[in-house]
């Protein structure tokens, strides 16, 4: 086999055979397919996708590309992940919450992927705070305080770690068999025996509409099936951010404001949402059974006494979390309804704020980011601050747009917030 002749098959639309995929993955491990080859490759799959049979190989092959998690020690654990967004926090606020009522979370993430911020990134902006720990000590804290969330090991999945920094600096996040075969790969090596996935549909997400997104839940959910995992999706809305705070500790101080009761709104109806249906696998009751036991905990204040257990747990401060030392007020020039907000244009400011990465070698300021002061549906008047940025840069605030802000005479906009459920 021929690396060349892989890519050029796939460049003309063909389906490849599981020994391909394999040579191709094995080759890139090695080193001996470079990194613009396998850029090539991941162009062409891009372009003109792949088969439900070659993702499942794909997955597979990624899947026994390194070590799998054995959490069977732990009983059920349940597990969730979200494909990306802007102001995603949730793993933050559903693991305690989750973990409150009773059930396993043992959670492997991920950092920064573009625009969309990586839940390791929020964590790592909590002073002191370890993501990198033992397998015995993750597995000892699952079972001392029923939640950790750490980084995806080297030995864990290593063929979606290198492919997946590739697809961040090359432009080929945006592929449902890609996502697909990620997001799978590493779940099932994890070791949990359920999962529910938070799938990001709109402008900010990399799903852009409800149709892809249905092909890319039911595709996540055939690969459980075939190995033996129960997958839920909730396709959900990334038009506009979730909640107010985009930024690493920006998005912490959000999600304590959400455990502590101090902050509603989308944020926090989604946390209950994906929790219930955390809970309702994990203990093996019905949805409504699971959901007032998630709205008792939040409320009475044990999800957040678990929270501050975990940070302490993994060695993290609350003390002190980074601020910038530049804050900006960007006002309205127009009067109206607010109807929209542009997640992806927020995502992308707050990129340039320096709370993501354009490429692997950036550093993320910690206490960048953005604030949005208005909700939909709100009536803004000439001059209200629409958002204040955060960043340790020097910016003109003049040269920022509030396009991403849609401000209209009359309020029309019905912002939906989950579009549908699947299993």
């Amino acid at each position: 086999m021929d690396i060349i002749e892989i890519i050029n098959k796939k460049r003309l639309g063909k389906i490849l055979k599981r020994e391909e995929i394999k040579y191709v993955i094995d080759n890139y491990l090695s080193g001996n397919v470079a990194d613009y080859q396998m850029s090539s490759l991941l162009m062409a799959i891009v372009i003109n996708g792949m088969t439900d049979n070659e993702i499942i190989e794909l997955t597979k092959i990624m899947l026994n590309s390194g070590e799998k998690l054995d959490l069977s020690s732990l009983g059920t654990v349940v597990d969730k992940h979200s494909t990306g967004g802007v102001g995603d926090k949730t793993t933050m606020i559903i693991a305690p919450i989750v973990a409150s009522c009773g059930v396993n979370v043992a959670k492997m993430s991920g950092r920064g992927l573009g625009h969309t911020g990586g839940t390791i990134d929020k964590l790592e902006s909590i002073p002191g705070f370890q993501v990198n720990i033992s397998t015995e000590d993750f597995l000892e804290q699952v079972k001392k305080i029923g939640m950790a969330v750490v980084s995806q090991t080297n030995n864990l999945v290593p063929a979606d770690k290198k492919i997946y920094a590739l697809r961040d600096v090359t432009g080929t996040v945006e592929s449902i068999p890609l996502i697909a075969s990620s997001i799978m790969s590493k779940k099932i090596a994890s070791g949990a025996n359920k999962l529910v996935i938070d799938v990001k549909v709109g402008k900010g997400a990399l799903i852009k509409t409800i149709k892809d997104a249905r092909k890319l839940a039911k595709l996540m959910i055939k690969i459980g099936k075939a190995n033996g995992i129960e997958v839920v999706c909730l396709l959900t809305n990334m038009d506009i951010p979730l909640g107010c705070n985009i930024g690493n500790a920006l998005e912490v101080r959000e999600a304590i404001d959400v455990l502590t009761n101090k902050s509603r709104g989308n944020l926090a109806d989604l946390c209950i949402e994906l929790s219930s249906y955390m809970v309702s696998l994990g203990l093996n009751i019905t949805y409504k059974e699971a959901k007032s036991m998630v709205i008792d905990n939040l409320y009475d204040g044990r999800a957040y006494e678990k929270f501050l257990e975990f940070v302490k747990w993994q060695h993290g401060s609350l003390e002190g979390l980074p601020k910038a030392k530049n804050t900006y007020k960007v006002k309205s020039t127009k009067e109206g309804y607010l109807t929209s907000i542009d997640a992806l244009a927020l995502g992308k400011l707050s990129m340039h704020l320096g709370a993501g990465r354009a490429s692997l070698e950036d550093e993320i300021d910690y206490g960048a980011g953005i604030i949005v002061k208005k909700n939909i549906g709100d009536y803004i008047n000439k001059d209200d601050v629409l958002m204040e940025l955060y960043t340790n840069n020097e910016i003109d605030t003049k040269e920022i747009s509030t396009e991403a802000f849609s401000i209209q005479k009359e309020n029309t906009k019905e912002v939906k917030l989950i579009y549908e459920i699947m299993k």
